[in-house]
């Protein structure tokens, strides 16, 4: 899931969702040629690791086949309870008894795998920005992460909706649905996608939180079940930091596994800000030294 450098317009310094905003990258220094022969100068780049572990891993590929196939395995408990429902109360708007089932699932990283797209800002020794972004999912490119089509297609047969509720812009719904159905994604309809910039009546967004698209979702349909690699794609959150975070998490600790999948994603995440206090106009460096600061070091 990735957020617009529009949402640190409409509400800046709160990145409490999925991609963290990011200012535009400053133009990468040109790295001079090497004589040949001689190995080339490589810039070291953090998240290296990350992108190749969800790109070359098995480990990857067997976390996220999991989370899916175990949610299969509960599809039929969520619907035989009729008061079964994966929003919070205070999302919950309406009575969710008796409307149609449906399951809420965020894109990035959870629905769609976009490392290549990290891949290339390793590669090019840059960061975030919303033109390349944008140019990759005009691609449609993107595949699906492993196991969600399984996960789909069983809830589908079942006649339960999927929603996705993205920071994906919606200007970029129609290269977005393209993508999901190349991927083998059940789309309904176009109303099913719920982008960043939907307008919701009666609810206010605050930068790149869903909780407004999430409160649309519900009134309309019983949520099962919701899919995210981020906290925020669960429920709002309050207080980016790191004890903030873990309040939370830990609040809705028993709804994981249950009500709430949370898929793996090591490579950007609102965890990340939440540990330089959300301030994206920071160098690199200083970034990075604040994250190195974080790090619990053995003695």
């Amino acid at each position: 899931m990735r957020l617009s450098l529009l949402c640190t317009v409409v509400a800046a310094g709160l990145l409490a969702a999925c991609q963290p905003v990011r200012p535009p990258a400053p133009a990468a220094a040109p790295v001079a040629s090497a004589p040949i022969g001689a190995p080339a100068a490589v810039p070291a780049d953090d998240n290296l690791n990350a992108v190749l572990w969800v790109q070359r891993s098995a480990e990857y590929r067997a976390a996220t086949a999991q989370t899916y196939r175990a949610a299969i395995d509960r599809l039929d408990v969520a619907l035989k309870q009729a008061d079964w429902d994966a929003l919070v109360p205070e999302e919950r708007g309406n009575a969710a008894k008796g409307l149609k089932p449906a399951v809420i699932l965020d894109i990035d990283e959870t629905v769609l795998d976009n490392s290549p797209y990290q891949a290339r800002l390793v590669r090019d020794g840059t960061e975030y920005s919303d033109p390349s972004w944008d140019a990759w999912v005009e691609e449609r490119q993107a595949k699906a992460v492993p196991g969600v089509v399984e996960f789909a297609r069983a809830a589908n047969a079942r006649g339960i909706t999927l929603i996705y509720i993205s920071n994906r812009a919606v200007h970029l719904k129609d290269a977005t649905l393209a993508n999901l159905r190349s991927a083998g994604l059940p789309v309904a309809d176009e109303s099913v996608f719920l982008g960043l910039g939907t307008v919701v009546a009666d609810c206010e967004q605050d930068g790149s939180e869903k909780d407004c698209r999430r409160q649309l979702a519900g009134r309309k349909y019983r949520v099962l079940m919701q899919f995210g690699d981020q906290l925020g794609d669960f429920v709002r959150i309050y207080d980016n930091s790191p004890a903030g975070r873990q309040a939370l998490a830990d609040r809705y600790d028993g709804w994981f596994g249950e009500r709430w999948w949370m898929l793996p994603n090591p490579t950007y995440g609102s965890w990340e800000p939440a540990l330089f206090d959300n301030d994206w106009t920071q160098s690199r460096d200083a970034r990075r030294a604040a994250k190195r600061a974080a790090l619990e070091v053995a003695q």
